[in-house]
């Protein structure tokens, strides 16, 4: 299955058809070996996910969009990682488990699917018991989420917009909203939310067991477009997953690798203000959560930090507050 998958790839929406077995990438900039840039507990995802342990966070390279504001850009689009094999692969899994990560988080997998879903599988034979969550853009097959229905038990997708013009101009894929749209009726649909409340040492806390948690980035300028993306998942999606509004997009100080990238990017965040969030913009963010009372939502306070940001250049590619890396793509395991 694995190698009909690779071989004049069709796994994403944009079936590039390259063939990935023979060493060839497809739109994703990956051949067939699955890379890895880092992994670790991530204390920064939204605290049904986090909890008190972290979140067992595996960030793969490579990407089936080409967002130009990406915060990963080294791994998404510059192919920053290391190959690794089922073997590694199960052993960050079960070391992540056994510091206590609360789940492990598939961070933009959606090119790797197959391959993937074999090494959870691997994974849950060698001792793997936490709940396994796919954090995507949705901007996958629901044939190839077939394939990991039975391996993952949350899941964590974009709805990044619901303009087809947007997603033309700021991440090559004109047909996201509808690719999208699919994708997350999907999960909804075969993953009914299951929350428990977990307690340690007097403390309680809610954890997410089962389900789906989607998320939206409100771009400054774009506040329309949030509202439009809303509507749709107040019809769609409340009560039946949780909505992450998210406010804290922050210009990326990007180190292009050519004069072609570099020029791509600047045409593409023309398509809106390249700024933080101003303070009208979460008021208004703000009158909208209150307007659509969703039953469950999250929102983040506004904050001009942007310490967060990550480079994957790094062992401990993010602030020692959001994170604790076990391996990363330079020295692979950090911790014995």
């Amino acid at each position: 299955m694995e190698k009909n998958f690779y071989q004049n790839c069709i796994q994403c929406p944009r079936k590039c058809q390259s063939d990935r077995n023979s060493g060839k990438t497809g739109f994703c900039g990956e051949t067939e070996n699955l890379k890895i840039a880092s992994a670790g507990l991530h204390f920064g995802e939204e605290p049904l996910i986090t909890v008190f342990g972290g979140s067992g966070t595996i960030f793969f390279t490579g990407c089936t969009l080409k967002c130009s504001f990406c915060q990963n850009y080294q791994i998404s689009q510059q192919g920053m990682g290391a190959n690794v094999d089922e073997k590694e692969f199960v052993k960050i899994c079960i070391t992540l488990q056994e510091l206590g990560a609360e789940n492990i988080n598939l961070v933009t997998g959606s090119h790797h699917i197959p391959k993937i879903a074999q090494f959870i599988k691997a994974a849950k034979n060698s001792g793997l018991e936490i709940p396994v969550a796919w954090n995507s853009s949705a901007y996958e097959s629901v044939e190839s989420l077939e394939l990991l229905k039975n391996v993952v038990d949350i899941w964590l997708p974009d709805f990044k917009t619901i303009s087809s013009k947007a997603s033309k101009k700021l991440f090559m894929a004109e047909d996201y909203p509808l690719v999208a749209k699919k994708s997350i009726s999907w999960m909804i649909k075969k993953f009914p939310l299951k929350i428990e409340e977990v307690s340690k040492n007097g403390e309680k806390k809610e954890k997410i067991k089962r389900g789906v948690i989607i998320r939206h980035l409100a771009l400054p300028g774009k506040i329309d477009d949030t509202i439009l993306a809303l509507e749709w998942l107040k019809k769609n999606a409340d009560g039946k997953s949780c909505i992450s509004l998210m406010s804290q997009y922050t210009p990326v100080p990007f180190k292009s690798k050519t004069e072609a990238e570099k020029n791509w990017r600047e045409n593409s965040l023309n398509a809106f203000e390249n700024r933080l969030i101003n303070k009208d913009e979460d008021e208004t963010l703000r009158d909208i959560i209150e307007a659509y009372d969703f039953e469950y939502l999250f929102y983040q306070d506004l904050s001009d930090d942007t310490s967060w940001l990550p480079d994957f250049n790094r062992t401990q590619p993010f602030s020692n507050a959001l994170a604790k890396p076990i391996w990363h793509w330079k020295e692979k395991f950090l911790t014995n």
